[in-house]
């Protein structure tokens, strides 16, 4: 029963949330602190549970849900959904500490980030489709109240663009999942059951294919269904950017290594050079308008939508190289861009109360702890050796330089110089240069409590990447064989 209570004590903890008077703001906090820490001990124990030499599912829980369609309540894990789990049980309460800052209407913030907790960990777990579309879709209505309510000046347009744009990607995926329900004639939602025995045709297969193509692309997201991304990172407290960034831009390209690939194995070979294409653009397009913001949030924004583009061409490459480089991209990923935007929509607007580049200068000399972590922070995110976001760049390059064009991985690499750019010049505007203004206190205890772990992890994996790779080295095995990646 430990996924089920990974799942569910997020939920109960919220409902539970729901009785506290308003006015114990102290109270409320804690509380959530406390439930959202609970995960990461069942994780630390499932962790202990499991043999990462056997690429298959574990810890399966299993119930008949509604027999008569052929619906579970099934979940499971693996070498490919644990370490986001495991990324999520330190991100998550991270955000909710990184969110005290929050005074308006704190219980319902509180409340929904619980909620959003559980689509999270049901989204990772889950082995059922219709399980699984409950908890994607469910993931759409905290983070839509997230930005919508705590959000910035233009929180109504982002947090109606994010839903709608979602929505409209999930959407077409249910229409994907019920044709392959009817199409395999298995009469089952299971998501195993369907990618081992499902025998669709190549036609059929391709439009399924595409049905959760739009639904995964919106949330990854792939250019050019990335328009959403920008408004809502800038738009959401900054809480909801460390989730939104660290953790749901990964339930998109879970979609990928769990569904898309292993269950529509023709229609993945098919269309790698489309996905490859894509992942190039949006490596270079999010590195290019990065480069081009003035909004130090937003810069970070169209940073996540470049980085998620090494993630699609490894999947698309489908050699085991490039599988494991996109699995490490998403994990890094998943450490640094949380660790970036609370430094940047936190521990710098609180105290400069801006985000305008050209407004601010020389913090190394006014906040010398702060500016030394957000440094730390963009050398991270830029690909530095000794440190997380690496590896994984250069599994990518190396994978899939066998199987596309030296145009096309030369092109990828491209968008790395630009991204050492416009970091670069990102702290030679923010962090050097004469300080102006009044004194600024400098990063306090609770912050540097929230930044830490990150980049202890970050340091980590940066120098012992096998911590990770040996995690999910087994199942990504089976899949580039699945795949006929060499």
């Amino acid at each position: 029963m430990l996924l089920t209570a990974l799942v569910f004590i997020p939920l109960v903890g919220a409902l539970l949330l729901a009785f506290f008077p308003k006015e114990r703001v102290n109270a409320i906090r804690g509380f959530a602190l406390v439930v959202s820490l609970i995960p990461a001990v069942l994780v630390a124990l499932i962790w202990q549970q499991m043999d990462f030499s056997q690429p298959g599912m574990q810890l399966i829980t299993q119930a008949q849900w509604i027999p008569s369609l052929g619906i579970q309540y099934k979940l499971g894990v693996d070498g490919i959904s644990f370490p986001l789990l495991a990324v999520s049980a330190l991100v998550l309460p991270l955000s909710v500490l990184a969110s005290y800052t929050i005074t308006h209407r704190v219980k319902e913030f509180f409340l929904w980030m619980l909620v959003l907790q559980t689509a999270i960990y049901g989204v990772f777990t889950a082995l059922d489709y219709f399980l699984f579309f409950i908890f994607f879709e469910a993931s759409l209505v905290p983070m839509y109240f997230i930005i919508g309510i705590w959000g910035g000046p233009r929180k109504e347009y982002a947090s109606l663009k994010f839903f709608i744009y979602t929505l409209l990607g999930s959407a077409i995926m249910l229409v994907g999942i019920l044709a392959l329900y009817l199409g395999s004639g298995l009469r089952t939602f299971d998501v195993m059951v369907l990618a081992e025995q499902a025998n669709l045709s190549p036609t059929l297969q391709w439009w399924i294919f595409l049905a959760f193509f739009a639904g995964f692309a919106v949330k990854v997201p792939i250019f050019p269904f990335h328009t959403w991304l920008p408004d809502a990172h800038v738009e959401a407290p900054t809480g909801g950017s460390m989730i939104l960034a660290g953790i749901l831009l990964k339930t998109g390209t879970y979609g990928f290594f769990r569904f898309m690939l292993p269950t529509f194995p023709d229609a993945a070979q098919a269309f790698s050079p489309v996905l490859a294409l894509l992942g190039v653009i949006g490596i270079i397009y999010g590195a290019l308008a990065a480069m081009a913001q003035k909004d130090l949030k937003k810069m970070v924004a169209y940073s996540s939508i470049s980085h998620m583009g090494y993630v699609i061409l490894g999947a698309a490459a489908m050699t085991p190289m490039s599988l494991n480089g996109a699995m490490f991209v998403n994990i890094s990923h998943g450490l640094i861009s949380p660790l970036l935007f609370f430094v940047v929509a936190s521990v710098i607007y609180d105290r400069t109360h801006t985000r305008m580049m050209d407004q601010m200068s020389g913090l190394f000399t006014k906040i010398p702890v702060a500016a030394s972590v957000t440094a730390f922070a963009a050398f991270a995110n830029l690909g530095l050796p000794g440190m997380a976001g690496f590896p994984g760049e250069f599994f990518t390059f190396v994978g899939s330089f066998p199987v596309f064009t030296t145009l096309v991985v030369l092109a990828a690499a491209l968008g790395l110089v630009t991204t050492a750019g416009y970091h670069l010049w990102m702290m030679q505007r923010v962090l050097m240069g004469q300080p102006s203004g009044d004194a600024l206190p400098d990063i306090s205890a609770r912050e540097l409590v929230v930044a830490a772990p990150l980049m202890v992890c970050i340091v980590l994996l940066g120098i012992l990447p096998g911590i990770a790779l040996r995690l999910f080295n087994e199942p990504i095995a089976v899949l580039a064989a699945r795949l006929g990646g060499m």
